[in-house]
């Protein structure tokens, strides 16, 4: 299907070179000079064949490095122009002007003073910022040196809290990773002042113990998350479907699946429960041990979480 759009118009855009206006659609290598007029013969095809450039000065490192030591210049297309989402192409296209680097930054940033691209925040190295000095990307916040970061002064990456050293923190002054508490410098902690990791509360600088089939237990959830018994339990499946043949329906099945009249059976989705107990009647003796040997180990409270039944 013919996606590209067709006009006959003088197109403005922008278009990117290496160092020596050379620029190698498909392949092959074309010399360009600035300022000159250029023209291509045959059939327009984006991405295919033709004198490419982008509307947008934005759009044009989608496809060539943001490097400073390429050219960047303003085009006009005046000929026939076929465009395909971010890029246009043209049969014939004249060079008007190098856009300085320092124009560049200003044309690609809403915000200023910076050196990536597509920030509408400030003296930005990074790109796509909406906050102001980040050396990172993707970033709203201030001040931050990683990555998809919405708080300030966050070093790591994807931090919504601020001055965390560590990545995917929610609170504030970690420095370890996935804390949503404050001041943590171990992982995983949701309470304050923790130096170890897996805390709930605060001012711990021992991982705790788990609760377990609501008793206390000797298990970290280091241990727990490391354990044959949670890699078993990871292995129930979802969405296992069988096929049930007449013999077997009841009838409400029957009359939930009228086709089986003429199918001799419908095929049924087995639900979370189901699949629990067709994986547990598929594991041998020894790893049916495995899970009863959890600690503090409640045939009752398994079925309650699980659906399964251990006993059938």
């Amino acid at each position: 299907m013919e996606n590209n759009n067709t006009v006959q118009n003088v197109v403005h855009g922008f278009k990117v070179f290496r160092p020596d206006w050379t620029c190698s659609p498909n392949g092959n290598t074309k010399q360009y000079t600035c300022p000159g007029k250029f023209e291509e013969e045959g059939e327009l095809d984006v991405c295919g064949h033709g004198m490419h450039f982008c509307q947008t000065a934005a759009d044009c490192f989608n496809y060539y490095n943001f490097d400073s030591s390429n050219k960047v210049a303003e085009v006009i297309a005046y000929g026939e122009v076929r465009t395909d989402g971010d890029k246009s192409c043209t049969d014939k296209l004249e060079i008007v002007r190098e856009i300085p680097w320092d124009e560049v930054l200003r044309i690609v940033n809403i915000g200023k003073n910076c050196t990536g691209r597509c920030n509408t925040g400030n003296r930005n190295t990074g790109d796509w910022n909406t906050g102001d000095c980040n050396t990172g990307d993707c970033n709203t916040g201030d001040w931050n040196t990683g990555n998809r970061n919405t708080g300030n002064r966050n070093t790591g990456d994807w931090n919504t809290g601020d001055w965390n050293t560590g990545d995917c923190n929610t609170g504030n002054r970690n420095t370890g990773d996935w804390n949503t508490g404050n001041r943590n410098t171990g992982d995983w902690n949701t309470g304050d002042w923790n130096k170890s990791s897996f805390n709930t509360g605060c001012f711990n600088t021992e991982e705790q113990k788990i609760m377990l089939f609501n008793k206390p237990s000797n298990m970290t959830y280091r241990e727990w998350l490391e354990s044959d018994a949670r890699w078993l339990l990871n292995q129930i499946p979802k969405d296992v479907v069988e096929w049930v043949y007449e013999e077997d329906m009841t009838d409400e099945e029957k009359a939930a699946h009228p086709t089986y009249e003429t199918t001799g059976g419908y095929l049924k989705v087995l639900d979370e429960s189901e699949c629990g107990q067709l994986w547990w009647g598929s594991l041998s003796d020894r790893r049916k041990d495995i899970i009863r040997a959890i600690p503090n180990f409640d045939s009752d409270i398994f079925f309650q979480c699980t659906g399964v039944r251990v006993d059938e």
